[in-house]
């Protein structure tokens, strides 16, 4: 069966059992603080666990696209060197809620092994939890019971907490489990050593495909188990794994789902792929690397058509994590020195397609975004190899063999240039020889790298701890690695504490746990508490409150939470501070409680922060359906925010927006407004129908069975929203944009305002305008007189140059008579009268022209602050051992500073002018 069929006969099967398809959720997860990523399949349904959503079908099955790279369930270091583990991964399902339970899913999960799938019964085991007295759960007998119908004993495994109790995380859904092994070794091995030994012992031909979760409990904050208000089925069958079993491979990366990939890199690089290959073989690394992208343009690829873009912090850093870990084995394994990444998209993008579509059409878009992640990267690794390269011939030892060396050995070579630069030119193209030259010096210095600028590298470069170690070592450099792991350890104690939240278990006031949401027809409701708890975040205290009813918008789609307070009738009233969504339930942020929480109360939104707010969500629909219009149809939204202030809107497009398109865009919004288009408002429409019907929905976002529409002039704005809205668009009043920009590649961002904010702003450039053409005394023309002003600037900073270029070069003279020879070299240290540092350096070339053996030192002040500046003759760097860069480090000490540079030039500034003629003075120590 190839994988299509695979899975195709999944999700049939389990249709015949009277379960419902749905599809797979977003990677990228939304409204669930304690998640970044779905990293199982049951994330989608966790608040029908939790009783706090009712479940739309007793029955559901789907494959569900998962990331496993961060937090508790993170296998990243895994993939590509074992043959099982990925960073995305399909997981295959069957759900049942509060309907059936371990009879049926034991029973069906066996008929679809050996009856559909017709694997050998012989190879397969089981296991069950066999209880765990610490925690009071007892021993699953009724499991192991149901099992003997199926599997001969020896075939049934009891099982710890560890493998055969399932958490989601430190709090949530629970419940003891059943897994499926599979025993894929030959007979002969099979004959040698038993099965099940070697269940849940890593043994890579022994692994699991299937696990069956009876969830059961829901682990508070204090760590017991509460029962859940139904008991549930969650199983999860590893897409992956499963078709390499029914394919009879040894390795997921052998079946139809890697291979195509595998030998589209293989092909491109020039390497044969080994699927044999151990560590230690020479082929392994490439094997290894050709996994490792096979495996991360999936997770890439997924989560960015999902709407997460690579970035610098929380989830975008993820992606780029894997995006980098990925590029590296492209450049470091597999000789890839340009982009070459980013060509998998294509081929992956029509290998699911009519799986997970949303790939299939963003496939222009993501491997634009993927291509120029790749450069940047790319980039940063030549940025991160000069530095590396600089720090070895930093170093005074490595700093005197090399030049002895290379000054011996390689004199054509390097065109008698011995600058540091030239050497380390050298260095990357020869590093075997170089190396074999300073043998003698290796095996009698420790050299090494230090933690503090590996953790630099790693960090603010993104530079990883092995590529460092594997440049350094070329060099006969190690690295310290404790020094850098204790630096790591400390900035991620650091990030902890910064975000680290404690919170409390919910205290419930009322056994239902519907939500009404009233907030589209009113902004007043009265309403009661069903639950409540504490929150501590950095220090404060808050208070997370559920009401049954209330007219406060959850921070969702872009839109920010609804602010404002509950009125209570003995005179409480409690500020709400923000309103945001968790598992489907509305939670309202405030400061403390109140003292009669289980009274009635009145929930009352800001009305007027929710009108501003209203009038700049429209228009970024209107705004939406005009860049559509006048920059193309490949316009799609990757990101918004809406509040009460402004309005930003993220969107694909590969150029610049141009001044002309801007206005365009500007100018049909603002007829639009004028127009006082009536809101058209349909909720609860079948999503099908709503698609069908043409309207805009935003890739990356869950919608359910059931959407609300929100119209514009059918013939111009019809979009899938949750968010709320003016009634009409002459409300927004006015429209106008503020910002263009980059975000990330091939994502734009426009920044814009509405009503009042626009007037303000359109007032306050009339004002500047006018207090320009004060300044310029009124003329005609505003823009040529301005024009006239910078020509006349720019001619006075010339005549400037040329008298300041004049005077440096009266200095030069003046100087060179003052040359005071000391052991061979010719010593200069002037205090000089210069405007600024580039005629300093200027004069400092000049010296060196005419000056042999020199060693130069000009101090100056420059608008009250010190300035220095070294120049040594590259000859006696080599000769006298003298350093620019050491020197000035020295001198700067004399005006409280600091600065460095290259062996034979260097500069420093400072806070002291009064210690300017000291540090000529201890210019001339440095001759001994």
């Amino acid at each position: 069966m190839t994988a299509t069929e695979i899975r195709k006969a999944f999700l049939d099967f389990f249709a015949s059992k009277g379960h419902v398809i749905v599809p797979s959720a977003p990677i990228v997860v939304k409204n669930d603080p304690t998640l970044m990523f779905t990293n199982a399949g049951m994330n989608q349904f966790k608040d029908i666990f939790l009783g706090e959503a009712p479940a739309k079908a007793p029955r559901v099955t789907d494959t569900q696209r998962c990331l496993r790279v961060s937090g508790k369930h993170n296998d990243l270091e895994e993939v590509g060197v074992d043959t099982y583990h990925h960073t995305m991964f399909e997981m295959l399902g069957n759900w049942s809620f509060g309907d059936y339970f371990k009879k049926e899913a034991i029973a069906w999960s066996w008929e679809l092994l050996t009856e559909v799938y017709k694997l050998d019964k012989d190879r397969l085991y089981v296991t069950y939890f066999e209880g765990d007295g610490k925690e009071g759960l007892e021993k699953d007998t009724e499991t192991f019971d149901l099992w003997k119908q199926y599997v001969h004993e020896s075939h049934i495994l009891p099982g710890n907490k560890k493998d055969n109790f399932w958490e989601m995380g430190e709090t949530g859904p629970c419940g003891p489990c059943s897994e499926i092994h599979f025993d894929s070794r030959p007979d002969s091995e099979r004959a040698q050593v038993d099965g099940a030994t070697l269940v849940n012992a890593d043994h890579d031909q022994v692994i699991e495909i299937w696990n069956n979760v009876f969830m059961q409990f829901n682990r508070l904050k204090d760590t017991s188990l509460q029962p859940l208000p139904a008991k549930h089925v969650d199983t999860g069958m590893g897409f992956e794994r499963l078709v390499r079993v029914l394919q009879r491979k040894t390795s997921n990366y052998d079946t139809d789902i890697f291979q195509p990939i595998i030998q589209f890199i293989a092909e491109k690089s020039g390497k044969t792929y080994n699927r044999a290959a151990k560590p230690g073989d020479a082929d392994w690394a490439d094997a290894v690397a050709m996994r490792v992208l096979a495996d991360h343009i999936r997770a890439i690829s997924f989560a960015i058509s999902d709407g997460q873009l690579p970035a610098s912090n929380k989830a975008g850093y993820v992606i780029r994590r894997i995006l980098r870990r990925a590029v590296r084995y492209s450049y470091q394994t597999l000789g890839f020195k340009e982009s070459f990444f980013n060509e998998l998209v294509p081929l992956l993008a029509e290998q699911f397609k009519g799986v997970f579509d949303e790939l299939w059409n963003q496939r222009d878009f993501v491997q634009k975004v993927i291509l120029e992640e790749e450069i940047s990267f790319l980039r940063t690794l030549d940025k991160g190899l000069n530095k590396i390269h600089n720090y070895i011939l930093d170093q005074d030892p490595v700093k005197m063999v090399m030049l002895e060396y290379l000054d011996k050995s390689n004199k054509t070579a390097l065109k008698d240039d011995l600058s540091i630069e030239a050497v380390r030119r050298y260095m990357v193209d020869n590093p075997n020889e170089v190396k074999l030259g300073m043998k003698d010096l290796y095996e009698n210095v420790n050299l090494e790298i230090d933690g503090k600028t590996a953790f630099e590298l790693y960090d603010t470069s993104g530079f990883p701890i092995d590529l460092t170690n594997l440049i350094s070592s070329e060099f006969g450099f190690s690295v310290d690695e404790s020094g850098f792991n204790i630096l790591l350890q400390e900035q991620k104690n650091r990030s902890r504490a910064a975000t680290a939240v404690d919170t409390g278990d919910w205290i419930l006031l009322k056994e239902d746990d519907a939500v009404e949401f009233t907030g589209y027809d009113e902004t007043e409701t009265i309403a009661h508490i069903i639950k409540y708890r504490k929150v501590t975040a950095k220090g404060k205290e808050q208070y997370q409150i559920v009401l049954d009813k209330t007219p406060f918008y959850a921070e969702s789609g872009g839109q920010v939470g609804d602010k404002g307070e509950l009125v209570f009738p003995n005179g409480d009233i409690i500020e709400v501070t923000d309103t945001k969504k968790e598992n489907g339930l509305i939670v309202h942020f405030t400061d403390k409680l109140p003292s009669t929480p289980e009274d009635a109360l009145t929930a009352i939104v800001d009305a007027g922060r929710r009108n501003s707010t209203n009038n700049n969500h429209s228009a970024t629909h209107l705004l939406h359906a005009a860049m559509k219009q006048v920059l193309g149809t490949h316009v799609n939204q990757k990101g918004s925010l809406v509040n009460s202030d402004y309005l930003r809107f993220d969107f694909s497009h590969f150029a610049k927006v141009t001044d002309d398109e801007l206005a365009q865009i500007e100018a049909i919004v603002n007829e639009k407004i004028r127009e006082n288009i009536y809101l058209q408002e349909e909720r609860n429409v079948p999503y099908q129908q709503a698609i069908s019907s043409g309207v805009t929905a935003l890739f990356g976002e869950k919608y359910g069975d059931y959407v609300r529409v929100i119209t514009f002039d059918a013939a111009f704005s019809k979009e899938l929203c949750g968010g709320t809205h003016v009634k009409a668009t002459g409300q927004i009043g006015y429209f106008k944009i503020v910002s263009e920009s980059a975000v990330a590649a091939g994502v734009r961002r426009i920044e814009a305002i509405t009503g009042i904010a626009a007037e303000n702003f359109i007032n306050e450039q009339t004002k500047l305008v006018q207090q320009v053409k004060e300044l310029l005394k009124n003329p005609k023309d505003v823009a040529k007189s301005i024009e006239n002003l910078l020509e006349e600037n720019n001619k006075l900073k010339k005549e400037i140059e040329k008298s300041i270029l004049e005077k440096s070069s009266g200095l030069k003279d003046d100087l060179a008579k003052k040359v005071e020879e000391v052991n061979g070299v010719n010593f200069i240290a002037q205090r000089v009268e210069l405007p600024n540092a580039d005629a300093i350096k200027n004069l400092a070339y000049q010296l060196k022209d005419i000056v042999p053996n020199l060693y130069l030192v000009l101090a100056a002040d420059i608008n009250g602050k010190p300035n220095i500046t070294v120049m040594i003759a590259e000859n006696l760097v080599k000769e006298k051992g003298l350093h620019a860069g050491n020197i000035i480090k020295e001198l700067a000490k004399e005006v409280k500073g600091g600065g460095g540079g290259q062996p034979f030039y260097a500069t420093a500034g400072g806070s002291d002018v009064s210690g300017i003629n000291n540090a000529l003075a201890k210019a001339k120590t440095f001759l001994g």
